[in-house]
């Protein structure tokens, strides 16, 4: 049935284990849900179908850099493959999408965020679509690692898109997470196949090490090989550059990598590990996705990871060669707090809540909202602000709409005489409005929307349409900024403390899980059973060997990791002394949990609006848990909402 094709266009005589399972079950018109370990051939289970299905194959991925990755392998093999992304020009999606129309494209590339797009929703909705392919799909369950807010609303895209068949893709998922995801797809359990997460060649080491000791025994490690390609992991940015430059001062050369540094800086160090010319990378977790070099050697967690999940992931792209690959973790307890912390400052306020919810109430019916500016506005992360407005959706409160720029301006390319001139009769009249409306400062025109209403009654999306045309023709330089997002309110008749109540008690849930989910990783770095076994299991394997003879724990070196320091007691007017400057400088009086991010050194709308990091109690009690900060603010300040 796929023989022909999947060695006419992939030039393989046979498929891998798990493969054929999947591919058979799509031809045959059903949904599967394939979690097979990371570079086991996942991306094949949707290429090779997508080439025999009648209609479109479309593929929602999370990064950028994997779909570049994909859409070269598919091109490679002559497969018309194209993706809509934020790095392309006006006019090179207009062409994606019209060969989509035309149905000369076989699969589609996007991100889930395109689906909140007005004008893609509707150019999508008029193309028969044979196959939906949700690559990390973990990232659906909330009670997942890396969950997406939007992706909790593709099961509702899939449905008004009339979408026949779905294929879920996941290199990391447990029992509970697959069971969701299966269910939201409605997919038969007999239809998800796992594949095994043992991976044979990777030498599993927890390493109870210090805080003090650290250093010293990662250099130890490096030193042992030093061209061996290498991926160190920390939490923290500055954790990276103090730790590169430490390494370079020694002798051994490393390179820092994270979100921090611009795309340029981070593309260049990425090429140069690439193709072999730096050998060691000291990276937060913004390092990983997308990265394809198969001879990685050794992946050493300087600091605790975030979870299992992240764990797997990370160790997960050392040895993808098959030979033998160390992983080790440098682990104490000392970094927990911290680990911590970044959990507790993603739950919103009730009264953040509160706040967004009257000012949907308020709004009469159509709701325009710029996310960033009501993230300073209610004290709200863009990530959990994100995940609210799509609980608001899944609760029949709002509706989008549409999305628009608030803001355009154009830079002059060609003369506005000139401009004018290639247009005749009431269009040239309305060309020129535009420039009268449109006053510059400098170098930059910015458009008046307003005052084009007023003076000629034209239309917002009139005007759009023209400046568009005109940076497609080269005639000017347009920038667009501001994106609003424009909902529908479904029900304003909700009573805002209820619906806030039940709101925060989901965000708490989640908080809880994600605190749960460290627990249980910290059990697993001190378990007593054999690392392989045990992580295969956590991750629905239960094919791998009981004792893998390549674990520390086979080593017969149980794990107890040293514990966190005795920290010193905080008195009443140390405290003070570092909150009171903070409290006074906020407009309205904060809560407690702000007050507390505040100390623990989070990153929150609020800090960045006052300036925190400038006042000498930030990040004072970084080290301390959240939970014990928090109680001693509200003993201090009783006065606060927790």
């Amino acid at each position: 049935m796929y023989q022909q094709t999947l060695k006419n266009y992939f030039g393989f005589d046979s498929l891998r284990p798990g493969q054929e399972e999947v591919i058979t079950r799509i031809l045959n018109g059903e949904s599967a849900c394939a979690i097979f370990p990371t570079g086991s051939g996942k991306s094949l289970c949707y290429q090779l179908p997508a080439v025999q299905l009648p209609h479109l194959t479309l593929v929602i991925s999370p990064l950028l850099a994997l779909m570049k990755d994909q859409l070269d392998f598919l091109h490679s093999k002559n497969i018309p493959a194209a993706s809509i992304d934020s790095s392309q020009s006006w006019e090179e999606s207009q062409q994606v999408m019209q060969g989509v129309r035309n149905g000369e494209i076989k699969v589609l590339m996007i991100s889930v965020e395109r689906l909140n797009n007005e004008r893609f929703r509707h150019f999508i909705s008029q193309v028969p679509i044979s196959l939906l392919v949700v690559d990390e799909a973990h990232c659906i369950s909330e009670w997942g690692h890396n969950f997406r807010p939007d992706y909790l609303k593709l099961p509702h895209h899939r449905q008004w898109l009339n979408i026949p068949q779905v294929l879920l893709l996941t290199a990391t998922a447990t029992p509970a997470v697959i069971e969701d995801m299966s269910r939201k797809f409605s997919i038969e359990k007999s239809n998800v196949v796992v594949t095994g997460f043992y991976r044979h060649n990777l030498d599993l080491s927890i390493a109870p090490t210090t805080d003090t000791d650290k250093s010293q025994a990662l250099l130890a490690q490096l030193e042992e090989s030093p061209e061996q390609p290498t991926i160190v992991y920390v939490t923290l940015q500055k954790a990276a550059e103090n730790l590169a430059s430490w390494l370079n001062q020694q002798g051994y050369r490393a390179q820092a990598y994270h979100a921090g540094m611009d795309s340029e800086q981070r593309q260049q160090i990425q090429q140069a590990f690439m193709s072999g010319k730096h050998h060691c990378i000291i990276a937060t977790i913004a390092f990983g996705m997308g990265i394809d070099k198969s001879d990685i050697r050794r992946v050493v967690h300087y600091d605790l990871p975030k979870s299992i999940e992240n764990y797997s992931q990370e160790i997960g792209r050392a040895g993808r060669d098959g030979a033998p690959s160390q992983c080790t973790v440098l682990a104490n307890k000392s970094g927990l707090n911290v680990l911590e912390n970044f959990v507790y400052g993603d739950t919103p306020d009730q009264a953040a809540i509160e706040a967004v919810l009257a000012q949907i109430q308020a709004s009469q019916g159509q709701w325009e909202v710029m996310l960033s500016r009501l993230s300073k506005d209610t004290n709200i992360r863009l990530l959990p602000l994100k995940t609210l407005l799509v609980y608001l959706e899944m609760h029949q409160i709002i509706e989008p709409q549409y999305t628009y720029f608030a803001d355009y301006r154009f830079k002059l390319l060609k003369a506005q005489q000139d401009i004018i001139a290639q247009f005749e009769g009431e269009r040239r009249q309305f060309v020129s409005n535009i420039f009268a409306c449109s006053p510059k400062a400098r170098t930059w025109h910015t458009v008046d929307f307003d005052a084009l209403w007023q003076s000629n009654q034209t239309e917002r999306k009139r005007v759009v349409a023209a400046i568009d045309y005109f940076n497609e023709k080269g005639w000017i330089e347009l920038e667009s900024k501001q994106m609003t997002d424009v909902y529908r309110v479904q029900n304003p008749r909700f009573d805002i403390c209820e619906q806030a109540a039940g709101l925060y008690a989901l965000f708490l849930q989640k908080e809880s899980s994600e605190i749960e989910r460290i627990t249980r990783m910290l059990s697993f770095f001190e378990s007593s059973q054999c690392l392989s076994h045990t992580l295969a299991s956590y991750f629905a394997d239960a094919n791998a060997p009981e004792q893998c003879g390549h674990c520390s724990v086979c080593r017969g070196q149980i794990a107890s990791l040293p514990g966190n320091e005795q920290l010193p007691e905080i008195s009443a007017n140390s405290l003070k002394a570092w909150c009171d400057p903070f409290i006074s400088a906020c407009s309205t009086q904060p809560s407690a949990a702000a007050v507390t991010r505040f100390l623990c050194g989070m990153t929150s709308p609020l800090n960045t609006k006052v300036k925190a990091r400038q006042m000498s109690g930030f990040a004072k009690l970084e080290a301390y848990p959240f939970r014990q900060t928090q109680e001693l603010i509200t003993h201090v300040y009783p006065h606060l909402v927790r």
